[in-house]
């Protein structure tokens, strides 16, 4: 048994303590939006956030996870795809096929934590999810957009 912090709620998942955080996630705590790709944590598709910081999920055994740490998914980033960079994906219609984008949703959710105006070179070094179907312009345009609108609901005194 694992006892997991996942998009708010603590889940007792019954796996072993090597399982990848991918597997769990998916088989055990139903949320499939977290992808297998590669499983030697190239690809990106598994990118889960963990306190924060982006994580390849097919990499992290759930043993090495304390029920402290908060894991977010691409469930839990919003219940409505009311994100800025979720709502920015869609207005420029990022995803071809999609199967990739849950990961470079939360990728680019990371970057723009911590770099809330990104240049190109940011989003370039950033970005490392491998998307099939090569909508990387796409992905960057929303980045900045997100970044934008994001700036724009701030004071002046606070944008940065």
């Amino acid at each position: 048994m694992a006892k997991l912090n996942i998009n708010g709620k603590l889940l007792d998942l019954a796996v072993d303590d090597e399982m990848p955080l991918l597997w769990a996630l998916r088989e055990q705590a139903g949320l499939t939006g977290t992808k297998y790709g590669c499983d030697v944590g190239v690809c990106g598709a598994c990118l889960v956030h963990i306190d924060g910081a982006p994580v390849k999920a097919c990499r992290i055994a759930v043993g090495n996870l304390t029920p402290k740490q908060k894991i977010v998914t691409i469930e839990g980033l919003s219940a409505d795809a009311s994100h800025p960079v979720q709502k920015a994906w869609l207005e420029l219609d990022v995803a071809q096929c999609g199967y990739c984008q849950g990961g470079m949703i939360m990728a680019a959710v990371a970057l723009l934590n911590e770099k809330p105006v990104p240049t190109d070179a940011d989003i370039d070094a950033a970005m490392t999810n491998i998307c099939r179907c090569g909508t990387y312009q796409r992905i960057r345009a929303a980045i900045h957009k997100a970044a934008r609108e994001e700036q724009a609901k701030r004071p002046k005194a606070t944008r940065g």
